[in-house]
């Protein structure tokens, strides 16, 4: 093992109690296909499973793994006009299993999100039976407020920047506090516990993830 996965296996052993202790259910991965073969685990027989827009999930390769293991799945990204877009991002509330990740993680073990249009905080706040948040070690933030700093100043820019959206952040890399119709900072959440025990999952994966 290299220095830097000593350092996040050992990171984790920590990170792992303190997420606990707030009534989530946490596991440590150190790479991503340990992390995919974890999160087909916590997908119940006869699931129907849905996603928040997320490049971790992506990055894992979770969506086709679900696909190739027949697993019903509300996808979003495949709907054919806004107005069916709209429809599954609805029914993605009712899921058995809604995948997403976090914008950043506190070393208290918080959650600290940044949404558009709120769908992936109000599914992680209420409505599918189980959330699993896969978090690349990347994404660790000092507390609440490093953690925010880092969702407007790190993964906004970066979201704004794939979805060629036509913001100040995407243009300078840095917040610009904006209003406008291309902004995805509509919504601020931080989750400090799980409010039904284990609900929410958490899977930390000992590499660089996501946005």
């Amino acid at each position: 093992m290299t220095i830097r996965q000593d350092y996040y296996a050992n990171l984790a052993k920590t990170l792992v109690d303190r997420f606990e202790k707030r009534r989530f259910e946490a596991y440590y991965c150190p790479t991503k296909e340990e992390a995919l073969k974890k999160a087909m685990e916590l997908v119940p027989e006869n699931s129907l499973v849905s996603f928040g827009g997320s490049m971790t999930v992506k990055e894992c390769g979770l969506p086709d793994a679900l696909n190739r293991a027949g697993v019903k799945t509300i996808e979003r990204d495949r709907a054919s006009d806004p107005e069916e877009k709209e429809q599954l991002t609805r029914m993605s509330m009712d899921a058995d299993v809604f995948f997403m990740s976090s914008n950043a993680f506190t070393r208290e073990g918080e959650l600290v999100n940044i949404d558009g249009f709120g769908n992936r905080v109000a599914a992680l706040c209420y409505g599918p039976k189980s959330v699993v948040v896969l978090l690349g070690m990347n994404k660790l933030a000092q507390d609440r407020e490093n953690g925010i700093w880092r969702c407007q100043n790190v993964a906004s820019p970066m979201n704004t920047v794939r979805l060629e959206r036509k913001t100040p952040c995407a243009i300078t890399g840095e917040c610009g506090d904006c209003y406008g119709d291309g902004s995805i900072c509509s919504q601020i959440l931080i989750t400090r516990r799980s409010g039904i025990p284990k609900r929410i999952k958490i899977i930390l994966i000992g590499e660089e993830m996501g946005y």
